[in-house]
């Protein structure tokens, strides 16, 4: 069976809705695919803050750019490193960050399916076609029928690789910028290192204009 990379892109905001994306992940990778859950895999926005405001940046902008860093980080695995996108569409309101996930996949041709088991929606009791005409106007229902779903998908519109240098200006920078905060992300040193990694967003996010103010730890 051909090994996708899956994007898995849903709510993260309460214990619940990280153990089902974790559900996504882990059923998919029972199938042979390999997985970027941001909660898992990306970086851990307080604990890196923490580190950033201990070395002497200011709260609101080591925050700043430590976004910053996220959105670089995410965009690099949805335009990149990921071929595909799970998409999962629960809650009174699909997560705000999956809906901008879902929308630069399709935009780019990634193939993608949604998820939803959630019987609550906005319009008249469907959900609104700007979202699910992502998706063809279909989602599957239930957790373990998710690897079946995404490769029927792909077989009927693989996603193509993308050149770099035919990216915008733009996000070409963005990409690589997250690229290489994926390369630090990934170093067998910086596993649960979180001084490795705020090192490695200073030096790609930190405006060159700012500076810490507690030099000893800079």
């Amino acid at each position: 069976m051909e090994s996708l990379r899956v994007y898995c892109a849903g709510p993260l905001f309460n214990q619940s809705e990280r153990d089902e994306m974790s559900a996504i992940a882990d059923v998919l990778v029972a199938q042979g695919h390999s997985v970027y859950l941001p909660h898992r895999d990306g970086m851990e926005f307080r604990l890196v803050r923490e580190v950033l405001i201990d070395r002497g940046w200011e709260a609101d902008l080591a925050g700043a750019f430590l976004h910053e860093a996220i959105f670089a980080l995410d965009v690099y695995q949805l335009v990149i490193a990921c071929n595909s996108v799970v998409w999962n569409l629960n809650g009174r309101v699909p997560d705000e960050g999956a809906v901008s996930e879902a929308a630069i996949a399709w935009t780019l041709g990634k193939t993608m399916i949604a998820y939803q088991d959630d019987v609550r929606s906005m319009i008249a009791g469907r959900m609104n076609p700007l979202l699910v005409g992502l998706v063809d106007f279909t989602a599957v229902q239930q957790i373990k029928e998710i690897p079946a779903a995404l490769m029927a998908e792909w077989k009927r519109h693989p996603a193509a690789a993308l050149e770099l240098d035919r990216l915008s200006t733009k996000l070409k920078l963005c990409v690589e910028r997250g690229a290489s905060l994926w390369q630090a992300l990934s170093h067998e040193r910086a596993q649960g290192e979180n001084e490795i990694i705020a090192d490695c967003v200073v030096q790609l996010f930190a405006p060159e204009n700012a500076h810490a103010t507690n030099p000893k730890n800079t």
